[in-house]
């Protein structure tokens, strides 16, 4: 059984040990390094090569975001999943903006956590439900002013909406007919067409281009606008 490799990062040394306790009950997780703050992260995650790395926000030296920002510098492939106390605008989409692929809250439960480590290890986002209604609300302000994005094909757009809706690609793969490949290619193809770093990002800009709509709920209420 492969083991996905895990790098904990936080100032508080019982959360540390707390979490690794808890993870390491669970035979396809293993904890390979404890930071206390973002400096260690980068040097954790220089030593160690983890494949998805726990990230705290609020700590001191260096913070959550700098290192976030700092470690997807050094390797864009890297794999973040924030885990905090923390729900106000400003951590959650700065997280989002330095490419964390996730971000959850320490209050979740021991299985959702798991499972989101699982889906960033994957490639896919998560969100914790609080989080998600708060990326979806702010889709109802205008977006900022970004470079000019390179035209997605109809299939790239089809897949985009799927993204929005949060479907991983085995998912979209069943809804489209294909393989997981195919879908994983159209993926790396939108992100790159888009200029994003993650799936996150790329679920908040179709949402906001018009290609899935929000209703008053946070529901989604249907596919693939007319739009672009």
């Amino acid at each position: 059984m492969n083991q996905i490799r895990i790098l904990i990062v936080d100032d508080h040394p019982v959360v540390r040990k707390g979490m690794r306790a808890m993870l390491e009950t669970e035979p396809d997780l293993q904890v390979v390094g404890e930071a206390k703050n973002g400096a260690e992260a980068l040097e954790g995650f220089s030593a160690h090569r983890p494949d998805v790395i726990l990230m705290d926000l609020v700590m001191p030296v260096m913070d959550g975001i700098e290192a976030i920002q700092k470690i997807r510098g050094c390797d864009p492939r890297a794999k973040i999943l924030v885990l905090t106390s923390f729900t106000s605008d400003d951590k959650v989409f700065a997280a989002i903006r330095a490419g964390a692929a996730g971000y959850m809250l320490k209050d979740s439960d021991p299985e959702d956590l798991v499972r989101a480590i699982h889906q960033v290890y994957r490639g896919e986002s998560s969100l914790h439900p609080a989080i998600a209604h708060k990326v979806l609300a702010e889709l109802a302000h205008p977006a900022e002013a970004r470079p000019r994005a390179e035209a997605l094909t109809e299939r790239e757009k089809e897949v985009l909406a799927f993204i929005a809706q949060g479907l991983n690609n085995n998912q979209i793969a069943e809804k489209m007919v294909v393989s997981p490949a195919t879908v994983h290619s159209h993926v790396n193809r939108i992100l790159k067409k888009l200029q994003l770093d993650s799936r996150t990002q790329a679920a908040l800009y179709a949402v906001r281009s018009g290609y899935i709509t929000i209703g008053p709920e946070g529901d989604e209420m249907g596919g693939l606008s007319g739009s672009q």
